[in-house]
């Protein structure tokens, strides 16, 4: 097979496992706005600023991906040279300056030349030579005392998890300006990245991250410049068949790892995204399209094999920068090398035997169904490109901590919509504009219910609610109603919120639907094919219920909810089908008692043999858990006993089991 042949279906194969550029542009998109969205609300709100970097940023969705978040200081800017102060009020902003004097390439000190700065970043300060200096393992360390009790340290990083996620969390400062020792980077885009994408970068500075160089002069007191906004920038800019050899460099670097402890990994994928900028950079190869795909991941893999052999890995804004010293020299260079040196003679061939990636092949070539035919829209249907997109809405979430915040957001979100977006990110501010009503007549009812506000003002605030949480209805999920359901339940009208739950019955029980992992590819098309996203979200997309950890929905869960937030869970997620069997139980069992245990008889078939349809295996727990619960409401305290036990079974990924332990003593 010739070699542009296999370049095509390895493009193909990479399409379908990593994503077409239209599913990674989804990705991207949703996540901007939903980021856009916080950064102007957190900006007039408070001093910290937060973004997601790292590969899930880029638009990667590998399984064994975690999150990487970095945090920063609004009313903290680093400048390179006093001069620049004249951009600041210094009665608002605690300067800070940058002393690279004697530090290695790419790190610097930090000082205060006002000493006038937030306590916790005081407290991390040290004297020297009569300045007072920001130590960065004095502040990696104070931050991490605000995380997660459970958090480690990881480099520069906190990492710990998050319900089923992982994460690594990194607290670092800002600057506005371009760091000096970059500056050649600049003259060095002559053809790539455009013009505009270097002016964008240029504006948007960098930041540090608190760690110091091993062999610095001052490793406990030095940071590290950080160029990941500039980063993901540039990996923006790539087209989709540099981002796919990017990502055949990642699978690649995984199997060189695969079986190596931390110490022992000399390579990681931060050096492979290096190689692929600079050779994209250097025009290595004339037209980077499908059928040169294997030759520009052999221009990255040369690239590398030299990098290697002389020990010298040159970061890609500051070259002077070498990542590979303190790490890849002596013995574990030359066996490095050697390894890598027979790979290549080999030549390009080796990557055949990689399982991950010849897998990738043999998807293309053991499918009738897929042609090696590298346009795009051939490749994937609408139902995939649909689900790519509401898989990305669903897993986005922002802190609505009050109903002052939320009104915030809300104005925010109407000032956003008359901006140029694209349809995804429209589509990601009609679900936010949803979740915030819903949060919000929650919240309204709630403040109303614990101050003496008077009947009027309690009539008024209920109104407000279902208003609210009928208008989300209106342009939210279809699974939204039960939100409305739950709100009838709390305020005690039965009869109303039985009526939403037939309704909701109706509309989950839809052939077309989609939920998670299940569709039906024929009905959903033809239900909703063709029209609108906004549509088919409404009329056609269920997904998991949210209840947040300062929002207090419905009594019978309020242990499980704080039970999560103990854990340090922000949300106990529900299936909607769970949640909908639960509320009829609820509603029914003191006026209609064989609709009830017709209600929980359903319940209990979805848990005890949903094979991970209806019941995700991650809300495994919280549904064992609402079963035990219905089933002790009813008497039924030896079948609780066993769902409660099966519920402490599951992965904690919600951290209910100290309401199940809560809950089983009750019942004992």
């Amino acid at each position: 097979m010739a070699l542009q042949t296999i370049s095509e279906t390895l493009y193909v194969g990479l399409c379908l496992k990593v994503g077409t550029s239209q599913q990674v542009a989804i990705r991207r998109d949703v996540k901007d706005i939903t980021e856009i969205l916080q950064h102007k609300v957190t900006g007039t709100c408070n001093n910290f600023h937060h973004m997601l970097s790292g590969s899930r940023r880029e638009g990667f969705r590998f399984l064994d991906s975690d999150l990487d978040f970095m945090f920063w200081p609004t009313d903290h800017p680093v400048l390179w040279d006093f001069s620049q102060a004249q951009f600041y009020n210094t009665h608002r902003d605690k300067l800070i300056l940058c002393d690279s004097s004697e530090s290695p390439p790419g790190f610097t000190l930090l000082w205060l030349p006002l000493e006038e700065v937030s306590r916790l970043v005081l407290s991390a300060c040290v004297g020297i030579n009569g300045a007072l200096y920001i130590s960065s393992a004095k502040y990696r360390e104070i931050m991490r005392k605000f995380g997660k009790s459970n958090e480690t340290v990881h480099g520069p990083c906190s990492s710990g998890r998050d319900g089923p996620v992982e994460y690594d969390q990194a607290h670092c400062f800002v600057s506005e300006f371009w760091p000096p020792s970059a500056s050649s980077w600049r003259d060095r885009c002559h053809s790539w990245p455009p013009p505009c994408v270097v002016n964008d970068i240029i504006r948007s500075g960098c930041h540090f991250v608190a760690i110091g160089h091993k062999l610095g002069n001052h490793t406990d007191m030095e940071w590290r410049i950080s160029f990941s906004q500039a980063e993901q920038k540039l990996v923006y800019a790539m087209n989709h068949t540099q981002f796919l050899i990017y990502a055949l460099l990642k699978m690649f670097v995984k199997e060189i790892n695969y079986g190596l402890s931390e110490e022992k990994k000399l390579l990681c994928s931060y050096h492979m995204k290096t190689a692929v900028l600079w050779a994209i950079q250097q025009n290595a190869i004339h037209d980077w399209c499908p059928q040169n795909l294997l030759v520009g991941f052999w221009v990255c893999f040369k690239l590398l094999l030299k990098w290697v052999c002389e020990g010298v890995c040159p970061n890609f804004f500051i070259p002077e920068n070498n990542m590979f010293l303190n790490k890849v020299y002596g013995e574990a260079q030359n066996h490095l090398f050697t390894q890598l040196y027979s790979l290549y003679e080999k030549s390009i061939a080796f990557l055949l035997h990689i399982p991950s990636i010849s897998s990738c092949i043999m998807n293309v070539l053991c499918n009738p169904r897929i042609s090696v035919c590298t346009d795009e829209r051939t490749l994937i249907s609408e139902v995939r490109i649909d689900k790519e997109l509401f898989d990305e809405i669903n897993i986005q979430s922002i802190p609505w901590d009050n109903l002052n915040k939320c009104m915030e957001y809300l104005h925010t979100v109407e000032l956003l919509i008359t901006s140029p977006l694209t349809q995804c990110q429209s589509i990601m501010l009609q679900k936010h504009t949803a979740t915030i009503l819903q949060c919000s007549a929650f919240m309204l009812h709630d403040m109303h219910t614990t101050t003496s506000g008077g009947n009027k003002q309690m009539y008024i605030a209920d109104k407000l609610s279902c208003y609210m949480l009928k208008l989300a209805a209106k342009f939210g999920h279809v699974s939204d109603l039960l939100y409305i359901a739950m709100y009838f339940y709390k305020t005690l009208r039965h009869r109303e919120a039985l009526s939403v739950i037939e309704m909701s019955k109706v509309k989950l029980a839809q052939p077309g639907l989609m939920y998670m992992e299940h569709v039906h590819p024929e009905r959903y098309t033809e239900a909703v094919g063709g029209r609108s996203w906004s549509t088919k979200m409404r009329h056609a997309v269920a997904e998991t219920i949210r209840l947040r950890m300062n929002i207090w929905y419905i009594d019978e869960l309020t242990i499980e909810q704080q039970s999560s937030s103990q854990n340090e869970v922000p949300t106990l997620d529900i299936p909607p089908f769970i949640l909908l069997h639960m509320l009829e139980i609820l509603c029914c069992r003191h006026v209609d008692p064989s609709r009830a245990q017709a209600a929980l008889d359903d319940l209990q078939v979805l848990v005890h043999h949903d094979q991970g349809v209806f019941v995700p295996i991650d809300l495994r727990d919280i549904s064992w858990e609402i079963l035990g619960i219905c089933q002790q409401m009813t008497g039924n305290h030896q079948a609780a006993l066993y769902s409660y036990e099966q519920s402490l079974r599951q992965d904690p990924y919600y951290g209910i089991h100290n309401a199940t332990r809560h809950r089983i003593q009750d019942l004992l």
